[in-house]
């Protein structure tokens, strides 16, 4: 079994032993530093009991620390040292004690200056995010702005199309009139004709007296008869110009409608591609955020790190040796 493997099986007969978090901390503290000799940190804590937040394992190292350093000051005032052994000795645990303290807060200094640092680079990509917000806000508003004027282009260009509709319907109508007339004329037409027969016969008894008569009479037939057939001409040829400009009326209203559908499409895509980049920065917020609280547990580990350093030195900082007194000499 490895030593990693032996130190979590321990770990694990501590937490059923012992059910407070920051008792079990301070258990795994003891166990690592005096059985293993290793230094324990925040983060090796965390690593093998795993519970409570990152605060609770340095709470509980920094009390582990404060707790040696007070067995070591106990030991240094034994009532069995010598006086002069126990003020060297306090007065070198004195110096010791001060240089680490200086040393822990150098590096906390760099490290707070680092974690500013960082936290001001956070804020600042913040900051460019919510510009970059406020510019795809005001691109949604010009997108939903040139979308009412395609809707307010739509309307209008319905509302030419039922007035096409309603010329084309008074079209029909002027079209359904000259029919009637035609009918008009083919029935007078008829009639003339009817007419025509009757002076006919009646001419026939009296040909002789009645053939100039009957001669003009014919020559007015035949003039009306042309007459209505360039009549008949002329409303068959405005029948076919009504028919051709109701076709391109059509044809110019569908390519209106296809082309409006196109633009509304476009501007959808272009929305929903609005609100895609809008997600995509509140993503970029919150893993910036993250990254913030990482630099301030770091400054934590580096911090305990540092009150580590200094209760070692100290522990193990030896005290300085007694100057040995001279054996006066025996004279001869």
């Amino acid at each position: 079994m490895s030593e990693e493997s032996e130190i979590q099986a321990e770990v694990e007969a501590l937490r059923e032993r012992f059910s407070d978090t920051k008792a079990l901390y301070r258990e795994v503290c003891a166990l690592l530093f005096f059985r293993y000799g290793i230094t324990p940190t925040a983060s090796k804590l965390y690593q093998h009991v795993r519970k409570g937040s990152m605060s609770a394992p340095a709470e509980a190292l920094a009390k582990f620390w404060e707790d040696l350093r007070g067995k070591a000051r106990v030991e240094i005032d034994h009532p069995d040292l010598p006086d002069a052994l126990k003020q060297a000795a306090g007065q070198a645990v004195s110096v010791m004690w001060a240089q680490a303290t200086e040393l822990a807060r150098e590096e906390l200094a760099v490290l707070r200056v680092e974690a500013h640092a960082e936290a001001q680079s956070a804020q600042a990509g913040l900051q460019e995010a919510l510009q970059r917000s406020a510019v795809l806000e005001t691109q949604i508003q010009t997108a939903q702005t040139k979308v009412t004027e395609l809707e307010t282009r739509a309307q209008a260009l319905a509302a030419e199309l039922e007035q096409e509709r309603r010329a084309h319907a008074a079209s029909t109508a002027r079209g359904e009139a000259l029919s009637r007339q035609v009918d008009e004329l083919k029935l007078e037409q008829s009639k003339s004709r009817q007419h025509f027969s009757a002076e006919l016969d009646k001419g026939r008894a009296a040909i002789d007296e009645a053939a100039s008569r009957a001669a003009e009479a014919e020559r007015r037939a035949l003039r009306e008869i042309d007459r209505e057939r360039t009549a008949r001409t002329q409303v068959d040829k405005q029948l076919e110009q009504l028919r051709g400009k109701l076709a391109e009326v059509e044809r110019d209203h569908h390519a209106k409608v296809l082309e409006a559908n196109a633009v509304q499409t476009r501007l959808a895509a272009d929305l929903e591609s609005a609100r895609a980049s809008l997600a995509e920065s509140a993503r970029v917020n919150q893993l910036q955020g993250v990254e913030l609280q990482q630099a301030l547990q770091a400054v934590a580990q580096h911090k305990a790190e540092a009150d580590t350093l200094r209760g070692l030195v100290a522990q193990f900082q030896p005290p300085p040796r007694p100057a040995r007194k001279k054996k006066p000499m025996d004279g001869h």
